[in-house]
């Protein structure tokens, strides 16, 4: 559940995960492409629960902290009724802690602060989540392979092939510590296709890139003001303040 990669160019974490089980072990993919935590629970949560199953990963909420209408709020709503009622109905939740994105995007410092004050908000929901509804969590910032530029798609936004596999990996590493039946670990060695590179990074610009920022326009000029906006605002909402004590020691 959640957003998926951008293309068909390769399978999923949780395609990968699946087999790590064997070959009996169903699988349904319910990601749609660029969905919002409001998505996941209103368009997906309803048809997870028909499943019935075993085990539901939930990564959402990126999306959300590069919107103008950001909504901490909102979005704490909208992932704890995600994750508990996936619990309730008898599914391990598997959820992540996020890692600053500004540094994979390669953002200047006046973008890059608030966006990373915005996704500690979002941890600050996923850590709530954790401790009212158990699973099994990952905590990106604290993984190496993170920093890496192949982990990531072209877009920089989407895990690569590499990206998928080395999360795969590291969620059936802590499955099978917990006890899951994993038959067997899934690898973190490439199918072959092709790495990013600054060529293909520059193709990916001409061809999808410009396009998506010409569809984005009206959301992502009103996304920078307000961020440069809030950046050198004095002084936070209550709110704000609320989300911060929680998320900091």
């Amino acid at each position: 559940m959640g957003d998926p990669r951008p293309d068909g160019g390769w399978r999923g974490f949780a395609a990968l995960l699946a087999e790590a089980f064997g070959p009996d072990t169903g699988y349904t993919n319910l990601a749609v492409s660029g969905a919002r935590a409001a998505d996941v629970r209103h368009r997906q949560l309803s048809q997870a629960l028909r499943l019935r199953p075993d085990l539901a990963s939930v990564i959402v909420g990126m999306n959300d902290t590069m919107r103008s209408d950001f909504d901490i709020v909102a979005m704490r709503d909208h992932i704890l009724v995600t994750v508990g009622s996936l619990a309730a109905a008898g599914a391990t939740p598997l959820t992540v802690r996020m890692h600053d994105h500004s540094r994979v995007f390669g953002l200047p410092g006046f973008l890059a602060r608030p966006l990373w004050r915005r996704i500690r908000r979002l941890n600050a929901v996923y850590d709530e989540a954790y401790e009212r509804f158990g699973g099994i969590r990952i905590d990106l910032d604290q993984q190496p392979w993170v920093w890496q530029r192949e982990t990531w798609s072209i877009d920089r936004l989407h895990p690569s092939e590499s990206g998928h596999r080395r999360l795969a990996y590291g969620y059936a590493r802590t499955l099978s510590a917990a006890g899951w039946p994993v038959v067997q670990m899934p690898s973190v060695e490439r199918d072959g296709v092709v790495v990013p590179s600054t060529a293909t990074d520059v193709a990916w610009l001409m061809t999808k890139g410009v396009p998506w920022v010409v569809r984005r326009g009206r959301d992502l000029v009103p996304w920078a003001a307000t961020m440069v906006m809030r950046e050198t605002r004095v002084g936070a909402s209550p709110m704000e303040s609320d989300m911060r004590a929680r998320q900091m020691p």
